[in-house]
């Protein structure tokens, strides 16, 4: 048995026309097509329908076997949930055929676009041949206007082509503005071609759906009043001031040495002087980041492991780095190997007891996966 399957992968029969699919049946289908004629008579599955009708017909006089047509659709949006839609339909017209003969499906499209379902009819029904249906307009005018009316129309290509044209377009008004104020033409054109240099890549390397999804992120952490939000701020400032005393202790300890530096002296300078403004941001942004865990029932004991492991990593590090400066210079805390090996024992037992003390804390009074402590 040959079915002629005339596909509608974004549903315009069914958005525009309110016909249920799948539609099977010569009368049916024809119905169909006249109903959205009469809705959009520019829309191209209009063709798509009668060319099934059409190629129903012929195998109907031409073959010896029993023929029938049926139009599935999909749903507007989402390509992999279209291709789903017409999956079932396609079950639907399969399971409504009462003929004993194996099935072989003639497909009919209209473009490329729809011809991506192709793998899922495929899966259900051999494909014994596709035919894309393609206008033939009267007049090259006419089918320059219908082309570049369809191109507007599509937000994507509306992106991808008018936004550079426009910015291209606008070189000889910038210049002219530009030679008023004597601003070199050069800057000028130097300057649109970094704009479209970046909006290519921009929309190269697809950074529209992570800024997109960024900026989606922000907002939800914003409406959900999340303490993470001023924690990592007051962290950010912290690193902020921070880095600038590290690179300050950096200098005066140059210029002790008269300019010259080793790499090792240099780092436990930066080290030193940044340290404890850096452990400050790490507890605090730790803190911040724990409180709203509690806040939103996923508390869990081994979080508060991180407020602890900070502390332990910069008093090693503090201690570290005092033991290789110079004494005498402002705002460093000159440490002995005493000093060190107490310094060093004390931030790994720190780090030991925060970890068992949680894991205790754990064991004993244990919290549900949704943060909830059990009793």
């Amino acid at each position: 048995m040959l079915l002629v399957l005339c596909v509608d992968l974004d549903d315009d029969l069914g958005r525009k026309t309110g016909y249920n699919t799948p539609v099977i049946g010569r009368n049916r289908v024809e119905e169909a097509a006249v109903a959205l004629a009469t809705a959009d008579p520019e829309d191209s599955d209009v063709n798509v329908l009668f060319q099934g009708i059409r190629v129903y017909d012929q195998l109907l006089e031409d073959e010896d076997e029993e023929v029938e047509v049926a139009a599935v659709t999909g749903l507007e949006g989402s390509d992999v949930k279209a291709n789903r839609a017409i999956g079932e339909e396609i079950d639907t017209v399969l399971a409504s055929l009462s003929t004993g003969e194996s099935v072989h499906a003639i497909v009919i499209t209209d473009g490329a676009q729809d011809e991506s379902v192709l793998p899922v009819i495929r899966s259900r029904v051999p494909i014994d041949g596709v035919r894309r249906v393609v206008v033939r307009q009267a007049q090259n005018l006419e089918s320059m206007y219908y082309t570049m009316k369809q191109v507007l129309a599509d937000p994507e290509t509306r992106g991808t082509i008018l936004v550079p044209l426009g910015i291209l377009l606008l070189i000889y008004p910038f210049v002219t503005i530009a030679s008023f104020f004597d601003v070199p033409g050069a800057v000028v054109l130097g300057l649109i071609s970094a704009l479209l240099g970046l909006y290519t890549l921009f929309r190269g390397l697809g950074l529209e759906t992570a800024v997109d999804d960024a900026v989606e992120r922000a907002r939800n952490v914003l409406y959900a009043g999340r303490v993470t939000i001023i924690t990592y701020v007051a962290a950010a400032a912290l690193l902020v001031v921070g880095g600038f005393r590290g690179v300050e202790l950096l200098q005066l300890t140059s210029d002790q040495f008269g300019g010259s530096l080793p790499p090792g002296l240099m780092l436990a300078a930066l080290v030193h002087g940044s340290i404890e403004w850096f452990a400050a941001a790490g507890i605090t942004s730790s803190l911040g980041q724990v409180t709203d865990e509690y806040l939103h029932d996923r508390f869990k004991w081994r979080y508060l492991n991180a407020p602890f492991y900070v502390g332990a990593i910069a008093l090693v590090l503090y201690a570290l780095s005092g033991f290789f400066l110079p004494a005498g210079l402002p705002g460093v805390q000159t440490v002995g190997l005493t000093d060190l090996a107490v310094a060093l024992t004390v931030g790994t037992l720190l780090g030991v007891l925060s970890t068992l003390t949680f894991a205790v804390a754990e064991s004993r009074y244990p919290t549900t996966p949704d943060g909830e402590q059990v009793v």
